[in-house]
C-alpha cells in the first residue's frame, strides 16, 4: 500500500482486524489497505493478482482450489511452508534473517489439460500444477510430450522438438523453439 498498490488482508480475529485497520490508517495507506475479517478457505482471490501467505503445508493444500481459480500469472508468495506437489518457480532466501527466512514464489498455471487439435496431428495433455505431460499423435505416431508453464507461457518438449506459446482459455498460439514455424491448437476437451 505505501507504493500505491491496493490490498485486502482477510482475518478471521475480528480483533486483529481492528488492529490491522489502526496501524493502516497510522502508516497512512487506510485508503490502499483493507481488512475484512472473515474465513480465508472462502475468500475470493480470483480478482487478486498476488497473494501472499504465511500458513502450514495444510492451510496452503486447503487453498489450493481457490488459487489455481486465480488468472494465469497471478503470484503467490509463501514464506516457509510449502504448497504439497507444487514446485516454487522461485525460491529466495531472506538474509539477514535468523526465522521463517525462505520464500516460495508460484505463477500460478493457465489451465492446459485436455486434448488439442493442431494443424498436423492431436495432443494429450494430464496437468498438476505447472506441469504438464502427454502424448502427441503426429502421422500416426505417438510422441512423448512434457512441459512446464508460467502463467500463460507454455514450453513443451515433443521427442526433440521445443514448442514455445501461450494458452489463452481453448486456444494455444506460440513457434516452434528451432524454428520460426508458427503453430496453434485448438482444445476439443478437457478431459
Amino acid at each position: 500500500a505505501r507504493r500505491g498498490t491496493p490490498a485486502i488482508g482477510v482475518e478471521y480475529n475480528g480483533k486483529l482486524v481492528t488492529y490491522s485497520r489502526q496501524q493502516a490508517e497510522q502508516a497512512g495507506v487506510a485508503d490502499l489497505a483493507k481488512f475484512e475479517e472473515g474465513d480465508m478457505f472462502a475468500a475470493d482471490v480470483k480478482r487478486a493478482s498476488v497473494l501472499i501467505l504465511f500458513l502450514l503445508t495444510d492451510n496452503l493444500n486447503k487453498l489450493v482450489p481457490n488459487m489455481l481459480d486465480m488468472n494465469p500469472g497471478s503470484r503467490i508468495v509463501v514464506n516457509t511452508f510449502h504448497i504439497t506437489g507444487w514446485e516454487p518457480d522461485i525460491t529466495v532466501r531472506a538474509d539477514p534473517c535468523t526465522n521463517w527466512c525462505t520464500l516460495f514464489k508460484f505463477y500460478v498455471p493457465a489451465k492446459a489439460q485436455g486434448t488439442w487439435k493442431l494443424d498436423n496431428g492431436t495432443l494429450t495433455l494430464t496437468q498438476k500444477f505447472q506441469t504438464v505431460e502427454g502424448d502427441l499423435m503426429r502421422d500416426g505416431k505417438r510422441i512423448p510430450v512434457r512441459g512446464r508453464l508460467k502463467g500463460e507461457e507454455i514450453t513443451l518438449m515433443a521427442g526433440t522438438e521445443v514448442f514455445k506459446g501461450r494458452v489463452k482459455g481453448d486456444r494455444m498460439i506460440g513457434e516452434a523453439a528451432d524454428t520460426v514455424a508458427k503453430w496453434n491448437a485448438t482444445r476439443t476437451s478437457e478431459k
